[in-house]
């Protein structure tokens, strides 16, 4: 049985709207076993799925499949949470400063931020 990723990412409760789990796959921000997903993309049991919210990437692997939304604790019972523990980086929580009037960074400046972040390219 298959099921598009973003009713599948919205009956799982992993964002609160359907348009949003839809917007979610339109900007690049989930992945199905390594590849950029549609938001109509099909996904089965022993996907896995790659979310990106707040910033912070989170790794699903589907355990089920649900015809529609439940409440959290059914919708806990259908995917096994496999992200890595987040490191610790002290460079995390710094504000980088930027003097005002300077303009908006080129793309090669906005490059070197993401990496000193530790951002992915998607």
């Amino acid at each position: 049985m298959l099921m598009r990723v973003d009713v599948w990412l919205w009956a799982t409760r992993q964002l609160k709207s359907r348009s949003l789990a839809t917007a979610a796959a339109r900007a690049g921000h989930v992945r199905i076993n390594g590849i950029t997903a549609k938001a109509a993309s099909q996904v089965k049991v022993g996907d896995e799925v790659r979310l990106r919210v707040n910033g912070f990437d989170r790794v699903l692997e589907v355990l089920e499949l649900l015809p529609k939304r439940v409440g959290a604790p059914e919708a806990v019972k259908a995917y096994r949470d496999i992200t890595p523990p987040r490191l610790t980086d002290p460079a995390a929580g710094a504000v980088i400063f930027r003097p005002r009037g300077t303009g908006r960074p080129t793309k090669k400046e906005r490059r070197q931020l993401d990496a000193l972040r530790g951002r992915t390219a998607y």
